[in-house]
């Protein structure tokens, strides 16, 4: 099966010292204050958010995702435009997605693994200047979201490393995949100590996916429109590394709740 870690970034995320570098240099939150609080004073300022820690980002995230209950994003790249809807059933990962499309992170990004009949993974990008913060997110596994062809889901450090299954805080995928059959699917039930109902059964024989990725990663959303374009993303030549040889630059926008 293969595996969304981060460490798969080589030098795009490096772990050094306790913290994640997104870039550079470990991003440092600003002292003080609550961080809810200082979240809200700096978005009614028009500033740039303040860049999240471990010990702020579930209490910012969860007030971001009830005052922001947006729900449809557009992924722009120069193959054309990616259409996805964001679950509300996993509230972080929705807000955070949306939080850093509001503040124009993900401008700043790229779909930087690119590997045919699994997924393109994005978010992040070596020429990126704005900060995030050093931060994870508490994993929101929901059996009704499967890693099923067009899924969108968060990339991840491995277990040794992350035992909770956190999710990285920005580095996203999405799935392409190829139908699966049955005999395999069973496998992952056993394996994963779950059940797929009828209708994943057979959207997996059907449609596609990566069904070894499920209860090991969060999956957060499912593109509504343009899989042709990741399609086209998927075929791009890449490196040894799985690095497109020609930059895909992606912006993302929100376009309705």
């Amino acid at each position: 099966m293969k595996n969304i870690f981060l460490s798969a970034l080589s030098v795009r995320v490096l772990l050094v010292s306790g913290c994640l570098f997104a870039t550079a240099a470990c991003n440092q939150s600003s002292p003080g204050g609550n961080g809810a609080e200082t979240e809200a004073a700096a978005e009614e300022a028009g500033q740039e958010l303040e860049p999240l820690t471990t010990e702020n980002a579930v209490e910012v995230l969860t007030a971001y995702g009830q005052k922001h209950p947006d729900s449809l994003a557009v992924i722009s790249t120069r193959h054309g435009d990616i259409k996805v809807r964001l679950y509300k059933d996993t509230p972080l990962h929705r807000a955070n997605f949306v939080r850093l499309t509001k503040a124009g992170f993900y401008n700043e990004g790229e779909f930087y693994r690119v590997v045919k009949d699994f997924a393109i993974q994005g978010g992040d990008s070596d020429e990126r200047k704005m900060s995030q913060g050093s931060y994870k997110i508490p994993q929101e596994f929901n059996p009704k979201h499967i890693h099923k062809r067009g899924a969108l889901a968060m990339a991840r450090y491995g277990d040794e490393r992350n035992p909770d299954k956190e999710s990285s805080s920005h580095n996203f995928y999405i799935v392409t995949g190829q139908p699966v059959d049955l005999d395999e699917l069973r496998a992952i039930e056993a394996q994963h100590n779950m059940k797929y109902t009828p209708e994943q059964v057979q959207t997996y024989l059907e449609v596609g996916g990566e069904p070894g990725l499920d209860t090991e990663y969060t999956v957060f959303g499912e593109v509504v429109e343009g899989m042709d374009v990741v399609e086209k993303i998927e075929q791009e030549p890449v490196d040894a590394s799985d690095w497109p040889r020609r930059i895909v630059q992606h912006t993302v926008k929100v376009v309705e709740s």
